[in-house]
């Protein structure tokens, strides 16, 4: 099955769904995605389940202004590996859209760019993990982003959220069993020489093998 990337930030309308109808629900995760792993997937999966989404759009992030790039593995890399993740989910699509725009990744202009490109009337929810969650209120023009999608924060077993004065309903919190995997663990899985078959699709794993990712400290 051939993966749509199409990017919403060159067009005037919503992006069509695989049977050629317009969503109405969107879900949108964001993340480095390196490496994107089952926990990744199987969380966009629940979400879409439990919110009745149409669609879910992985954003791989491009230039993430909370981290050190000499640390993140190369865009395109990342970008790719989604895309071999999430090929045979027809409910899942990746863009580019942080990965082609210039400067510092912001949630925010994500965001703007997203509720330009569906219109009003789409409903967007923003999928992220609940660590990230719990540090929204540092990120960019934060009281914006609640305006723009519903957030859903996931959650490991065992995991609280502490009281971080979110805004009453307009965040949930879903509990994935598999996120206890960690791409952080992953990589340094590779770098040991450990296997990773089970963590991550078969396909990442083939990727890594084949570029040498995660091979230098």
């Amino acid at each position: 099955m051939t993966q749509q990337a199409t990017g919403v930030s060159h067009g005037g309308s919503a992006p069509a769904r695989r049977d050629g109808s317009a969503p109405t629900r969107v879900g949108i995760m964001g993340g480095t995605f390196d490496p994107i792993h089952h926990g990744h997937l199987v969380a966009a999966s629940e979400v879409a389940h439990l919110f009745g989404l149409d669609e879910v759009v992985f954003v791989p992030t491009g230039h993430p202004w909370q981290k050190d790039l000499d640390k993140v593995t190369p865009s395109e890399d990342r970008y790719l590996m989604t895309v071999i993740a999430t090929a045979e989910n027809p409910q899942f699509r990746v863009d580019r859209i942080e990965i082609d725009r210039s400067g510092p990744t912001y949630t925010l202009d994500t965001l703007r760019q997203m509720r330009a490109a569906y219109g009003p009337d789409v409903e967007l929810f923003f999928i992220t993990g609940a660590d990230a969650l719990g540090a929204i209120l540092s990120w960019h023009n934060v009281d914006e982003l609640f305006d723009l999608a519903h957030f859903v924060g996931c959650n490991r077993p065992g995991h609280h959220l502490s009281d971080t004065g979110l805004p009453e309903g307009k965040v949930s919190l879903v509990e994935v069993p598999a996120l206890a995997i960690s791409s952080t663990e992953c990589r340094e899985r590779v770098r040991k020489g450990e296997p990773i078959w089970y963590l991550v699709p078969d396909g990442i794993v083939r990727y890594i093998h084949k570029t040498g990712l995660y091979l230098e400290p």
